[in-house]
């Protein structure tokens, strides 16, 4: 396996960095030839002789890992953890000729990935490997547990299942005449891209206008929150834009592929959660708009499994009772 271990050089992480915790830079290259980009988090008393236990950590769908997923990984490592964040294939770091290229076979692949990764590393206790995925990757993190039995204990937080929000939309929203507008769009968009050899970027969950046509767009989110935006527009604008703002973050500047949802169109996740053996925990936002998703998910888990509502919480996710980012 193709990896690399070597210092930070650039620490442009958006949150409290936390100096007992050490940070490396890590790479590695999956399935398919891409070289994923992420942070190695180790424990203040972090010991090479001894034996860890590990957690694979990434998300926000669009995010990068020195966005949320990073804190979350400080986090666990301030508990002893060994913990590793990435940037999905295509975006952020990690490599990609084509940018910001969302898919769903990929993006679950990266989390197996990151487990052959981390049991490379002398100090990992294969035996104790777990894995978290963050709003749209909890979606693909549970995909990835349903085939990989080398993740022993799975969990999420505020989960969003990707390709359903793409099929049908947010609380079932999509009728069938917008998907079949859809799929005329994402065709067109393809011959667009063949004519002039470009790559059009364009929204992953597309919105329709007031005429029922498709909206595109250059940038996924607004510099400024519009007026009567609902809860999770405010939600993501304030986070993305505001006071996490990050440059290689497609939720922060940029727009993904036009034609990521074909993919998910094409290959639904969470297909075969239910055969996951492994100790299961949702946890979600009681407010939360993707809860509805969370709950569907859990329900089709077997025991072990836990769910756990945050109370009050935000539209978009669960926050500590400081007001501070989540854990």
């Amino acid at each position: 396996m193709k990896y690399s271990v070597k210092p930070l050089a650039e620490d442009s992480r958006v949150f409290k960095v936390d100096p007992q915790i050490k940070v490396k830079s890590v790479r590695f290259q999956n399935r398919y030839g891409f070289m994923v980009a992420g942070n190695l988090y180790l424990p203040a008393d972090f010991d090479e002789s001894k034996k860890y236990a590990v957690i694979v950590i990434s998300g926000p769908f669009g995010a990068v890992n020195e966005q949320s997923s990073g804190l979350y990984a400080q986090t666990l490592a301030q508990r002893g953890f060994v913990t590793a964040t990435f940037d999905q294939s295509t975006t952020g770091e990690s490599s990609g000729d084509v940018r910001n290229v969302a898919s769903p076979d990929i993006f679950v692949e990266d989390f197996s990935t990151a487990v052959d990764f981390l049991g490379t590393q002398k100090y990992v206790d294969r035996e104790k490997i777990g894995a978290i995925g963050i709003c749209g990757l909890g979606s693909h993190v549970l995909t990835a547990a349903s085939i990989d039995v080398r993740i022993k204990a799975v969990a999420t937080s505020v989960m969003y299942d990707m390709a359903e929000s793409m099929w049908s939309g947010l609380n079932n929203s999509k009728t069938a005449e917008q998907r079949d507008r859809e799929k005329q769009y994402l065709a067109d968009i393809r011959w667009e891209d063949v004519d002039n050899d470009t790559h059009v970027g364009g929204y992953h969950e597309l919105p329709f206008d007031e005429n029922n046509n498709p909206v595109r767009a250059d940038k996924l989110l607004p510099n400024e929150v519009p007026a009567g935006a609902d809860p999770v527009t405010t939600e993501f604008i304030n986070y993305y834009i505001k006071r996490a703002y990050h440059p290689r973050s497609i939720n922060s500047a940029m727009i993904w592929d036009a034609t990521s949802p074909w993919g998910y169109y094409n290959f639904p996740l969470q297909q075969r959660i239910g055969k996951i053996t492994a100790p299961k925990l949702i946890v979600t936002g009681e407010k939360a708009h993707s809860r509805y998703m969370a709950e569907a998910a859990y329900e089709r888990l077997t025991d072990p499994k836990e769910l756990v509502l945050v109370p009050g919480g935000h539209a978009y996710r669960p926050v500590r009772p400081d007001g501070q980012d989540p854990i």
